[in-house]
C-alpha cells in the first residue's frame, strides 16, 4: 500500500533562511546602539539587509515598508529582492524597527521580516497608521476594537482568568494616546509605556511567557501587518483601523476611496497561512536579546523564527565570527562598523 499517495513532499523552510537576513541587519545596526544617529543604525540595517536578500532563493517584491511615511533609506515598495531563481513572493520588512531606541540605548529594537504568497499582504496604500488592539489566543474572537476600553480589558481578563487588575496593557508613549491611557487606568489595568517598537510590542502581548497581555494604540500601518503575520502563526489576534494622522494623510484616503472605519482582522491583513515570520534582537529587552559582542571578533545573536504551515516556532541563538564572514559575505561589516 502506498502510504504517500496524496501528500506533498516537504518543501524549503525558507524561515531558516529568512533569518540570516535580519541576524545581517541586527549585527549591523547593533554597532550604532547609544550613539544618537539614527539614521545611521537604520541606514545599515538597510544595506545588511539587502545585500543579505541577494543570496535568499526567492523571487520576492518589497510591498511592504515604511520608507515613505518615514522618509527613511527602506527597502522601497515594489523592490525587488532575493536570487530571482526561487518561488515568487511578497515581502514585508522592517529593517530596523525602533530606530530611536537604538539611537538611545533602549531596548526592543529588532530587526523583521515576513513573507507571504503573492498577493497575501494587506495593501495599506497611503494609510501609513493605524489603530490596534492586539489580544492572546485565549481572546481571540472575543473583543471588538471599536468597543469601549473597560469592557475589552473585562474581556481579556476572564479569557486568561485574571482581574483587571492583574492585565498589563503596552502603549506607545505618545501624545494622541492620552485619552487611552487614562481609560486604561480607570479601567484599572496596568500600562507598559513604551516610546517605539509595537511589532514587538504585538508579539509580546500575544506570547504566554510575556507580561505583556495586549497591545492598545496607533503605530504604523507597515509594522501592523508585519504583527498580523507573526498574531497568524501564533494563534493570536489583531484587529486594526486605519488612523490618520494628518489632514493630507486623511485626504489621500478619501481621494483612494478606502473606508476608515472599516475592521481589519488578522485574516485581512495577512490572507495566507504559507507565511515566513523571522525576527533578530538589536537592542537587549523583554522581547529578545540584543547582539552581543563578546570580543575576538565575534558577535552572538537571539532570533525569533516562525513558520505558519506548520505553526513551528524557533528561538534561535547564533554565534558569529565575523572575521570569517567578512571573507565571503555581501555585507561590509567593516563599514557597518566604522
Amino acid at each position: 500500500m502506498d502510504t504517500t499517495q496524496g501528500k506533498q513532499e516537504p518543501d524549503r523552510n525558507l524561515a531558516l533562511d529568512l533569518v540570516r537576513v535580519t541576524e545581517a541587519a541586527a549585527i549591523a545596526s547593533a554597532r550604532w546602539l547609544g550613539l544618537g544617529q539614527k539614521e545611521d543604525g537604520d541606514a545599515a540595517a538597510v544595506a545588511a539587509m539587502r545585500a543579505t536578500f541577494s543570496a535568499l532563493d526567492i523571487d520576492g517584491q518589497v510591498v511592504i515598508g515604511e520608507g515613505e511615511k518615514d522618509e527613511a533609506p527602506m527597502l522601497f515598495n515594489g523592490e525587488r529582492v532575493g536570487s530571482g531563481k526561487g518561488p515568487a513572493m511578497d515581502v514585508a520588512v522592517d529593517p530596523l524597527e525602533g530606530t530611536n531606541l537604538l539611537a538611545m540605548g533602549r531596548p526592543n529594537a529588532i530587526a523583521v521580516v515576513a513573507l507571504a504568497p503573492k498577493g497575501a499582504f494587506f495593501d495599506p496604500k497611503p494609510g501609513f497608521y493605524m489603530k490596534k488592539l492586539v489580544v492572546p489566543a485565549q481572546a481571540r474572537g472575543l473583543v471588538d476594537i471599536s468597543a469601549p476600553v473597560g469592557d475589552t480589558l473585562a474581556i481579556v481578563a476572564h479569557a486568561l482568568g485574571k482581574k483587571v487588575k492583574d492585565v498589563v496593557v503596552f502603549v506607545l508613549e505618545k501624545a494622541r494616546h492620552a485619552q487611552l491611557i487614562t481609560a486604561i487606568r480607570q479601567a484599572g489595568a496596568r500600562i507598559q509605556l513604551h516610546t517605539d517598537g509595537d511589532v514587538a510590542g504585538a508579539i509580546m502581548a500575544a506570547s504566554p511567557d510575556s507580561e505583556v497581555d495586549v497591545l492598545m494604540g496607533t503605530g504604523g500601518t507597515p509594522e501592523g501587518v508585519l504583527a498580523a503575520a507573526a498574531m497568524r502563526i501564533l494563534g493570536a489576534e489583531i484587529q486594526g483601523m486605519l488612523d490618520p494622522q494628518s489632514p493630507a494623510e486623511r485626504a489621500a484616503l478619501e481621494a483612494a476611496g478606502i473606508d476608515q472605519s472599516r475592521i481589519l482582522y488578522t485574516h485581512e491583513l495577512v490572507k495566507s497561512d504559507d507565511i515566513f515570520f523571522a525576527a533578530t534582537g538589536v537592542s537587549g529587552g523583554t522581547f529578545l536579546p540584543g547582539v552581543e559582542f563578546p570580543g575576538h571578533g565575534g558577535a552572538v545573536t537571539t532570533s525569533l523564527v516562525m513558520r505558519g504551515k506548520t505553526g513551528t516556532i524557533r528561538h534561535i541563538r547564533s554565534s558569529h565570527s565575523l572575521e570569517k564572514l567578512r571573507r565571503f559575505s555581501v555585507v561590509d561589516y567593516d563599514k557597518a562598523a566604522a
